[in-house]
């Protein structure tokens, strides 16, 4: 079954298909520069939670890699830089931090040990690439456990884009359902648009029948039409950061998805790798919001839509935990109480970093 491939290091750069442009044209560009990692990250040529953490850790070994420093010192004050700009771009996907504190872990070990430039270079490269095969296995993951929950044959709804395209493996919530319908659930996707950015009828829709599994487009508006009527077995949906009770911020639209999903029956999911958690969070009022620019709203593709009005770009919204029957994640599944269950699995995932 085809798989999208979003990112990919090559040598001595990397190489990004431009999301921006699908449907319509697929076409990739490569980056030797940090600098153009972050621009690409920040402009979304790229996009996905864990999709930026990973560009993030390639955009921080391109650096090293490429720096002219000639000591370890030089090139630490250099690499604290290069962390700085790439940690400026998204600010509501943890997995984007998470990436950079790995990779800076990883400097921190290296740069102790020796003062090898090369050494350390070829070392950050390698951490990078593993951070990548890392998260294609932690798509596998999820998705063979969050099969478990989608119905035997029906309807299925998603948000925004969580497909390959998002993560650089199988997808997070479109990893669930592609490994559900590869054992045999006969299954339907329902994609809402995703308005502004559209990344369910330009991505998700585009992974969807590239993969060959059954898929309707419909509009933001009809999502309670189809809740309500459509005979929905499951909702589920990726995520951009988890707090510790289990609130979890997604593409904005997702809330409203939750609400009308609890109102008429039907369960609705998060699938995210543990590095999604961000415990330090109490709940969601501590995640912050993205504001992008309310050109993405006025306009489409350069063309304005709207008059030259006020407009509002929150890119991502909350949902309260109460709206979520379990969090699917590679170390198992999460139930309520959130605060338990979520720290349980972190706990195990912490244990086998650290054992390896």
């Amino acid at each position: 079954m085809y798989v999208a491939q979003p990112i990919i290091w090559t040598d001595g750069s990397v190489t990004m298909l431009d999301q921006r442009r699908l449907p319509g044209e697929e076409i990739s560009y490569i980056y030797t520069d940090y600098r153009e990692v972050a621009k690409a990250i920040r402009e979304m040529v790229i996009r996905g939670a864990p999709a930026i953490g990973v560009a993030a850790a390639m955009g921080a070994a391109l650096g090293v890699l490429h720096s002219s420093a000639t000591s370890v010192e030089a090139l630490s004050a250099e690499f604290a830089e290069i962390c700085d700009t790439l940690a400026k771009t998204r600010p509501t996907a943890v997995d984007l931090f998470w990436a950079l504190e790995r990779m800076k872990c990883r400097f921190a070990e290296l740069t102790a040990l020796t003062s090898d430039l090369a050494k350390v270079k070829q070392a950050m490269v390698e951490e990078a690439q593993q951070i990548h095969l890392e998260k294609k296995a932690t798509d596998e993951a999820i998705g063979r456990f969050g099969a478990e929950f989608m119905p035997r044959e029906g309807q299925v709804m998603t948000q925004c884009n969580a497909g390959a395209l998002a993560t650089g493996g199988i997808g997070t919530a479109l990893g669930v359902i592609r490994v559900a319908f590869e054992q045999g659930r006969k299954l339907h996707v329902l994609v809402p648009e995703t308005r502004p950015y559209l990344q369910g009828a330009r991505l998700t829709a585009w992974e969807l029948q590239k993969g060959g599994i059954p898929l309707t487009l419909i509009t933001d508006n009809m999502v309670g039409h189809f809740l309500k009527t459509g005979k929905v077995g499951a909702v589920v949906t990726g995520a951009d950061r988890i707090a510790a009770n289990g609130d979890t911020a997604n593409k904005i639209g997702t809330y409203q998805i939750a609400v009308l999903a609890k109102e008429n029956h039907v369960p609705f999911y998060i699938a995210a790798p543990v590095s999604t958690f961000d415990l330090s969070i109490l709940d969601g009022h501590g995640i912050p919001i993205e504001e992008r620019s309310v050109a993405e709203v006025t306009h489409f593709q350069g063309v304005r839509i709207a008059p030259d009005v006020h407009a509002a770009h929150p890119a991502f919204d909350v949902t309260p935990a109460r709206y979520i029957a379990a969090v699917f994640t590679e170390r198992g599944v999460a139930r309520a109480p959130y605060t338990e269950s979520l720290r349980a699995l972190a706990s195990a995932a912490q244990s086998a970093v650290t054992a390896r």
